[in-house]
């Protein structure tokens, strides 16, 4: 008896193990096979180094990620909508995994100056500026693809001259991959017929252990920059590039995120926790490691590779559970994070910041990247 208990205890460990890698369930594509102003959106599917990524052309969102723990479980880690409808119509959140732009983060006072010619964007934040591109942004439109693969997706979007008040008809093209290195990796590039205001950047949501699972206070982060860029009371930048030193911003090593986020600070008030850009310190254009962050419960980490001279990083601060996932779970405060390699927000306004405007002749190109693995302890 005891040798038939030994032999099925056995069986049951080996299908246990045989489990850990076997792929999930994965959202289904019917949810997204539509049409939207007569062009056509679908659901494509990419797979990597122990990661597999489901994006749309609608916005160029990236609906799931699923990557493995430190046991060699899957669970999906970015917060989205599990159809199409509900990312054409939501009730909460507006920007899950999306391109943003054209121009991305904020303009103070929806407007802009080239040369002698003012241009005035839609005031969608605050009824005073603009946030992520306006009321129809690079998120709310459709991509045409390019190409395919099993790792990676191409999308073209031609931004109209005048549309939303921006300038030019800019040519977008961006590229997802999925490689070999477990990355999640965005290729942009940008052309314009007159001189505009360009910026954009992609939004996921992430939360290590799975959507509604823990908050994001619980990771530890680190992020090489010294400076930072304080705001307003609208989180529009004041213009200075402070120091981080001797503030809950001192990131140069690694922090849990919760352990000065409710510090007597008036940034933190004002953005209710940490919605802050970090000037990073590297060469302008450079490509570097610009972020780690790492779940000690799951094991999971993430480590950020952008040529953008900023990574601005929201704690999830104005979730608070009345909206659900994909998953059915609530999003209550502070259950995801998001990590966008950008210029500095109103950089359009700022001389002193990096320029954000692209010239006819010029091409407009970024590079970004999201690592995942297991945290190695030093």
């Amino acid at each position: 008896m005891k040798q038939i208990i030994a032999i099925l205890t056995a069986a049951i460990a080996l299908a246990a193990c045989g489990n850990k890698g076997q792929e999930p369930s994965l959202i289904d594509p019917a949810a997204f096979n539509d049409t939207l102003g007569g062009q056509n959106v679908a659901l494509y599917t990419l797979r990597g180094k122990d990661i597999i990524l489901q994006a749309t052309n609608f916005g160029g969102r990236v609906v799931s990620l699923y990557t493995k723990d430190k046991n060699g479980k899957y669970e999906d880690i970015v917060i989205g909508h599990k159809s199409l409808d509900e990312y054409v119509h939501p009730e909460g959140e507006r920007f899950y995994g999306a391109c943003v732009g054209p121009v991305a983060n904020r303009i103070g006072r929806a407007s802009f100056m080239i040369g002698d010619s003012l241009y005035h964007t839609p005031a969608n934040d605050n009824g005073v500026n603009t946030l992520h591109g306006g009321f129809i942004g690079l998120d709310n439109v459709v991509w045409t693809v390019l190409a395919s693969t099993d790792s990676s997706l191409s999308m073209e979007y031609v931004h109209p001259d005048g549309f939303e008040g921006y300038p030019g008809n800019v040519d977008i093209k961006m590229e997802y991959l999925a490689t070999s290195q477990g990355e999640f990796k965005i290729l942009y590039s940008a052309t314009t017929d007159k001189p505009t205001a360009f910026s954009i950047t992609n939004h996921p949501f992430f939360n290590l252990n799975g959507e509604g699972k823990g908050l994001v206070e619980n990771y530890l982060m680190e992020i090489p920059a010294s400076h930072y860029t304080p705001i307003d009371s609208l989180s529009i930048p004041t213009g200075e590039i402070a120091s981080v030193e001797g503030t809950p911003f001192d990131f140069r090593t690694a922090h849990r995120i919760g352990e000065r986020i409710g510090e007597e600070n008036q940034q933190l008030k004002y953005a209710r926790g940490y919605d802050h850009n970090f000037c990073l310190d590297k060469a302008p254009g450079e490509y570097g490691l610009v972020c780690k962050v790492w779940d000690p419960e799951s094991g999971r980490e993430i480590d950020v590779y952008s040529d953008q001279p900023g990574l601005q990083v929201y704690s999830g601060n104005f979730f608070n559970g009345a909206s659900n996932g994909k998953t059915g779970r609530p999003m209550p405060f502070r259950s995801a994070l998001a990590l966008e390699c950008q210029n500095y927000p109103d950089a359009v306004n700022n001389p002193a910041f990096p320029s954000a405007i692209l010239l006819p002749g010029q091409t407009y190109r970024q590079v970004t990247a999201y690592r995942f693995g297991l945290h190695q302890a030093n």
